[in-house]
This record gives structure tokens, C-alpha cells and sequence, in this order.
């Protein structure tokens, strides 16, 4: 029955892959495993870590947006309050590396199953305001909190050693654990999206009373989804504090959940693939834009406004779109 949702649920949304993809996936990620491995010979190892910590955040969004149909305009939550944890396990606990993500990769996933199992309760418009209201309350948390140091934010986070082996201070050591931790994050992403599971969710945004009138329990699946993408948004800024020694105010502003929403919309919502190069633009255009006089938020919002009226697929999107069958 799962299968069958799935299947008709694809069609009704037109987001099937064409014909002659599936043969070309391999080599695809082939390549891209490749080009990820040897990037930090060719360009700033720090700035390839953002990118990668930014998509596995924009994954873990696009996860409940893309797959899930739920609008969420608070993640900057989990990404921001994984970054505390970790900087503060890290610093004043003398945690190694893998025990303060796990941490705060835990707490994330609390949280999210808190938020998810008030939010869920409303649907649309209501839905993502209840989630903005939260992340702001987890704002109002992080500049009165003593040990979050206000608007100082937490710094100077010891990277320590990974596993008691590895020193993350090595830069090309600190790269390959991040993209481990990316393909992992990626690895999960794509595993719950082809599952009977990630098929329940496609029925649910496509047509919920249908999914409920079929035996489903659809409340269930939306938390647990909200779940798991509020656990892989606190591991990608859990990382993210590591790579920069810093976990700020920044991390859990509204502004950076809209900048999560701008990367998944500008990538291809519902692609696997579309978050990355949506997190890759964006995080590409503020570094180069950082060093000219041009006003970041204006020039990325009209480039925004362009994808939005030629590429209403993103970028991703159109391209599978246009793929030759």
C-alpha cells in the first residue's frame, strides 16, 4: 500500500525522474565524491567546510519542506542552539569532538520534538508562524542565558582531537571529518526519502486527508520528520561551531532561517541534490560579495527574484526537468 501511495503520489507531483537518470546517478556522485576530495587542494579549505556545513543544514530543512510539505521558518533554532551546546560541551567540559556533536546533536532532536509536537498542530501559514515564534523565544534564550556570553557568543571552541587520534587543528584533517560528517548526513537523507517511510511523507504533502482516509497516522510521520531534520540541522551547526571555533547570536537569528529557506528554494525544493548547490551558490556569492562594495542581502534577494520567475524549479529542478530522456 506504502509503494502505491508512493508511486501515485510521484505522479500527481510530476517530481519522477526522467528516464536514463538512474544510469548516470552513479557516475554523478562518482564525480562529485572526486571533486569534493581533491577541492581543498585547489581552494580555501575553511570556506569548502561553510559550504558543507550549510548544505547539510539547507538538507536537513529541505527534508521537511521539499519532502515533508511543512513550511518551517524557526530551524535557525536547532542549528543555533547545536552550536552552543557543542561550543560550551567542547570548552567548559573539555568534551572530545565526537561526544560534543553527539550532544548537541541530541539536544537538537529534543528540542525538535518539542517544537514538532506543538507546531504540527496547525497547518500552513499557522504552522511556520508557530515555528518562528519558537526559534525567536530560543533567540530571547541565547542573549540572556549566562553561559552563551550574550552577544559575545562563545569563542576561541578548542577543536581537540577526534577520537583521541585525529587533530582536527590539522586543516585538511578538520575538512575530511566535516565531509564525512556531511556524506553521512546526506547518506541519511536520501536513505529516509526512499523508504516506505519517505513515501508516506510525499502522500502527506500531496494530499493528507487521502493519506489519513487510508489508514496512516500522518501526525506521527510529520513529528518524526520534524524530528529528524531538526536532529541533522543541529549536527550541521554543532559542526559548524567546531569549524569556526565560535558558536554566536548570528547562528540563531531569524535571518538565518530565511537564509536556509533562500538556499533550498534557489537549489530545488524536493531534489536531493538542489539544497547543495542552492547552500554552494549562496555561501559563494557572500564570500565574493564581502570583498566588494556591493550590498550582500540586496544583490542575493534579486538573484532570488530571478530564479523564482525563469527557474521556478530551482536550479536542480530545471535540470531534471530538461534532462534528455
Amino acid at each position: 500500500m506504502t509503494s502505491q501511495i508512493g508511486a501515485e503520489t510521484g505522479v500527481e507531483a510530476g517530481v519522477r525522474a526522467p528516464a536514463g537518470t538512474g544510469a548516470r546517478t552513479p557516475l554523478l556522485v562518482g564525480a562529485g565524491l572526486l571533486l569534493a576530495v581533491a577541492a581543498p587542494f585547489a581552494l580555501y579549505p575553511v570556506f569548502l567546510m561553510k559550504v558543507l556545513c550549510f548544505a547539510l543544514f539547507a538538507c536537513a530543512f529541505n527534508l521537511l519542506i521539499g519532502f515533508a510539505g511543512l513550511m518551517s521558518f524557526g530551524h535557525a533554532a536547532f542549528f543555533g542552539t547545536a552550536a552552543y551546546v557543542a561550543a560550551h560541551a567542547a570548552k567548559a567540559w573539555a568534551l572530545p569532538p565526537e561526544l560534543a556533536v553527539l550532544a548537541a546533536t541530541l539536544v537538537a532532536a529534543a528540542l525538535g520534538l518539542v517544537f514538532g509536537a506543538i507546531a504540527i498542530r496547525r497547518q500552513g501559514i499557522y504552522f511556520a508562524m508557530i515555528t518562528l515564534a519558537l526559534s525567536q523565544m530560543i533567540y530571547f534564550l541565547a542573549l540572556q542565558l549566562p553561559f552563551t556570553h550574550g552577544e559575545d557568543g562563545i569563542q576561541a571552541v578548542p577543536r581537540g582531537m577526534l577520537f583521541g587520534v585525529i587533530d582536527l587543528m590539522d586543516p585538511l584533517a578538520m575538512y575530511y571529518s566535516v565531509l564525512a560528517v556531511f556524506l553521512a548526513g546526506f547518506a541519511l537523507v536520501w536513505r529516509a526519502v526512499n523508504s516506505p517511510f519517505g513515501q508516506v511523507l510525499k502522500a502527506i504533502r500531496e494530499n493528507e486527508p487521502r493519506a489519513i482516509s487510508l489508514g496512516y497516522r500522518t501526525e506521527r510521520y510529520k513529528l518524526l520528520a520534524f524530528v529528524l531534520s531538526a536532529a541533522l540541522a543541529g549536527l550541521a551547526g554543532a559542526t559548524k561551531a567546531l569549524v569556526f571555533q565560535l558558536a554566536s547570536l548570528t547562528d540563531v537569528t531569524w535571518q538565518m532561517s530565511g537564509e536556509v529557506v533562500l538556499m533550498t528554494l534557489l537549489g530545488g525544493m524536493g531534489t536531493l541534490f538542489g539544497p547543495v548547490v542552492g547552500a554552494a551558490l549562496v555561501v559563494t556569492l557572500e564570500s565574493y560579495l564581502a570583498a566588494t562594495s556591493l550590498p550582500v542581502p540586496v544583490v542575493i534577494g534579486c538573484i532570488f527574484v530571478v530564479c523564482v520567475l525563469v527557474f521556478r524549479r530551482g536550479i536542480v529542478g530545471e535540470l531534471l526537468a530538461r534532462w534528455p530522456k
